[in-house]
């Protein structure tokens, strides 16, 4: 799959104008990106002025809201499929779609103890629950199954897996100790969750997660939708994410 990186030149604003007339954007965002998200907004509101209104849930969910009318002046998916859809559909603005941010799925447990080697784990027949998101609404749910299809257990698996509707439901049922583990994002296993048994899944075992972002047709005359985009495709933004697991694509200049 290529990750396809279009021109930020239709989102281009001169930081002056954004900054004299001071705005709200309202944002559909997909939950593996909260923590990022938060850190950027509260960025962005005091070097811009604007206001943010956040909405988090599952890349699927998003979509669906999108598409039956919730207010959201842009979108932050955790795939490139949906933003490609909305392209296409009329409901996204064309030229402004760009990919913001590369996932990392982990398989995680708060056990240290829990595995020394992911494929054993996922192989024993004491592996009683595997918590991963719907693959049908969630991205990285999607690379999960992907991984599982790569290393053939799949068929095995299907009947023990917990499925969370989104990737903050999938890591609370590992946190809470309702799966024995899970795989979650890179991006969720900060600060307190530093710990405990991990495999980072190599990008060979699924499709690339290429999280993208859209102006959404509602946001098209907003400045301070426009402007939040400029800034998500910035370097200093582009450092923030860096920090929280994610990798960075190239982007035009």
């Amino acid at each position: 799959m290529k990750i396809i990186i279009l021109s930020l030149l239709a989102l281009s604003l001169p930081m002056t104008a954004a900054t004299a007339r001071a705005g709200e954007v309202r944002l559909a965002i997909a939950t593996n990106f909260h923590d990022a998200a938060e850190r950027l907004a509260a960025h962005f509101s005091e070097t811009t002025g604007h206001s943010t209104r956040i909405s988090y849930g599952s890349t699927g969910k998003l979509y669906a809201q999108i598409r039956h009318g919730a207010p959201f002046d842009a979108y932050l998916a955790a795939d490139e499929e949906r933003p490609h859809l909305m392209e296409r559909e009329g409901s996204g603005v064309p030229g402004t779609r760009f990919t913001y941010a590369i996932g990392k799925l982990v398989l995680w447990s708060p056990d240290a103890e829990a595995f020394r080697e992911p494929q054993a784990l996922l192989e024993a027949d004491t592996l009683r629950r595997l918590a991963i998101a719907n693959p049908k609404t969630a991205p990285y749910g999607l690379a999960a199954k992907q991984t599982l299809e790569h290393l053939g257990l799949w068929k095995t698996l299907e009947s023990r897996l917990v499925r969370g509707e989104s990737i903050a439901q999938t890591f609370q049922f590992v946190a809470t100790g309702n799966a024995k583990a899970g795989f979650v994002a890179l991006a969720q296993l900060r600060d307190d969750h530093q710990g405990g048994a991990r495999w980072e899944v190599p990008n060979t075992h699924h499709e690339p997660i290429a999280q993208q972002a859209i102006l959404l047709d509602r946001g098209r005359s907003n400045e301070a939708a426009r402007a939040w985009l400029n800034f998500l495709a910035s370097a200093e933004a582009q450092d923030i994410i860096r920090e929280y697991g994610y990798d960075i694509p190239d982007l035009p200049e």
